[in-house]
């Protein structure tokens, strides 16, 4: 069982509508029944002290989610440098849809992340374009989302580790929907589906590519790690 924190904005569903009638609780509130009942879940959102990551939260935090998209810049730095910190230490990574322009996927990307989009509810197909890892396992070929937010290429991150899902959009465009990184000790993934509008965290499929990607980002035991002056072997003994 994961330690996973959520954090959410908890912007759009205050100040919206339309987002209300679909995450009345939030969105983190969402994600978080997703995932409760095989992990100890808490939630953190933007207007919380320390936006709610604290050093002991971090400290005790396996697997964080991110989900973020207009209010960015209102993170603080030195939550950023924490966030980071705990990602080359080993804590596990998931960047959900508009999350691609935070700071700290920016940070840990070293690119700016931009991105083409269209805001269309068109159909999207996320085919499956390595079956084999383990953020796959269970699903079909592909998963068919009715209505969504377009994201296309070019999307300017580095190449991913590993790629796990391709999208393709009635518009006839296409996108890096599922990326795998390593940075320092902890594994990244970056998840296109989310938009705000629509209930995308209620689909079946994209509730088990939640639940597969905590799984693979959760730390693993290792072999230790030193760094800085180390004595030779004649002065140890």
């Amino acid at each position: 069982m994961a330690a996973v924190t959520i954090w959410n904005e908890y912007r759009h569903e205050r100040e919206n509508e339309a987002v209300e009638a679909v995450y009345p609780d939030g969105i983190h509130e969402a994600l978080a029944s997703v995932l409760e009942a095989d992990h100890d879940v808490r939630t953190a959102t933007l207007d919380e002290p320390e936006h709610g990551l604290t050093e002991p939260v971090l400290e005790s935090t396996d697997v964080l989610l991110w989900w973020g998209h207009k209010a960015h810049d209102e993170v603080a730095d030195e939550v950023v440098d924490r966030v980071q910190d705990r990602v080359l230490e080993g804590m596990g990574l998931l960047v959900l849809h508009s999350g691609h322009y935070s700071k700290i996927f920016k940070r840990l990307m070293g690119t700016s992340c931009s991105l083409q989009w269209r805001e269309d509810d068109g159909l999207e197909r996320l085919w499956v374009v390595d079956p084999g890892h383990p953020i796959a396992a269970g699903l079909d070929e592909y998963i068919e989302l009715p209505k969504t937010e377009m994201y296309g290429e070019p999307f300017d991150i580095p190449e991913p580790d590993r790629l796990v899902f391709s999208s393709w959009f009635e518009g006839g465009e296409v996108f890096r929907s599922g990326c795998c990184y390593r940075r320092g000790s902890g594994r990244i993934f970056y998840f296109r589906p989310g938009h705000e509008t629509l209930p995308i965290y209620e689909h079946e499929d994209v509730k088990r590519v939640l639940r597969n990607a905590v799984e693979w980002a959760e730390p693993r035991a290792c072999a230790p790690r030193t760094f800085g002056n180390r004595t030779t072997a004649a002065n140890e003994e």
